[in-house]
């Protein structure tokens, strides 16, 4: 069984690499024109597509791995630098940016119903960065009683992620532009120490360093 440090920091990476204050403001654009109990469909059915995808990646992406011949070490080392460039565009405020051109370009390409799809689940939600991280987790939590432990932990930042899309509304006006800079500011600095220790735990894995 995984210690609590270990579902702790599972738990953080995950909260902060998914964002789902973030998703707030662009969830408001994404569903322009939609009423309240259409919004909630949306957020429901996203949520879990993305709670699907980042299961599947729990349970196979490290025999995906495997199969490619990629160390658990070495995958720690690229996903922990993807981790901080994600961490660093966080903090200079260019991972918003990018989310909106990706949010602007979905309205004028794909239909209402599909939204829950994409972009909302992919990338938004089960994003580069929160693939990465669950690999990542899922590379030192081997036992069947430990993964599941981890799909649990994925289930509860999905279940934050759904009812912050639910009150996005309410929790665009409560935070306010200030408050979603330094929101963002302080997760993106949490998430680049993150990153370092995936970095550091890779290069002593690959390197055989106790």
């Amino acid at each position: 069984m995984a210690s609590s440090d270990t579902l702790i920091n599972a738990f953080t990476t995950l909260l902060v690499t998914v964002d789902a204050p973030g998703l707030a403001p662009l969830f408001i654009g994404l569903t322009a024109g939609m009423n309240r109990s259409e919004r909630k469909q949306v957020a429901l059915r996203g949520s879990l597509i993305a709670f699907f995808i980042l299961a599947a990646f729990a349970l196979f992406g490290a025999s995906v791995l495997g199969i490619l011949g990629i160390s658990i070490g070495a995958f720690r080392i690229a996903g922990g630098l993807l981790l901080f460039w994600i961490a660093f565009e966080m903090v200079f405020e260019r991972r918003q940016d990018r989310k909106e051109k990706t949010t602007e370009v979905a309205i004028t390409q794909d239909h209402i119903r599909n939204i829950a799809v994409f972009p909302l689940a992919l990338p938004l939600i089960a994003g580069p960065g929160a693939i990465s991280a669950t690999i990542l987790l899922a590379g030192s939590l081997q036992t069947t009683l430990d993964r599941a432990q981890l799909i649990g932990v994925i289930a509860a930042n999905l279940c934050l992620v759904f009812a912050a899309l639910a009150i996005s509304d309410r929790l665009d006006r409560m935070l306010g532009a200030t408050g979603r800079a330094i929101l963002t500011r302080l997760l993106g600095v949490i998430l680049a120490a993150l990153a370092a220790q995936f970095v550091v735990d890779g290069a002593r894995s690959a390197l055989a360093l106790s």
